[in-house]
């Protein structure tokens, strides 16, 4: 039961951090371009275009 007692508020402390990480993600557009990842990934890179 003396367990209880550092466990509550460590457990609240980290949600706490997880919540402030969340938010920072939000407020600095992290999740603006949801679709952008995908595209780049099947991008080659290169900047040319391609031949036909």
């Amino acid at each position: 039961m003396n367990t209880l007692i550092y466990l509550i508020p460590i457990a609240l402390f980290l949600g706490g951090i997880g919540l402030a990480a969340f938010l920072w993600a939000l407020k600095s557009g992290q999740y603006e371009d949801l679709e952008g990842a995908s595209w780049r990934v099947l991008d080659d890179g290169d900047g040319k275009p391609e031949k036909k």
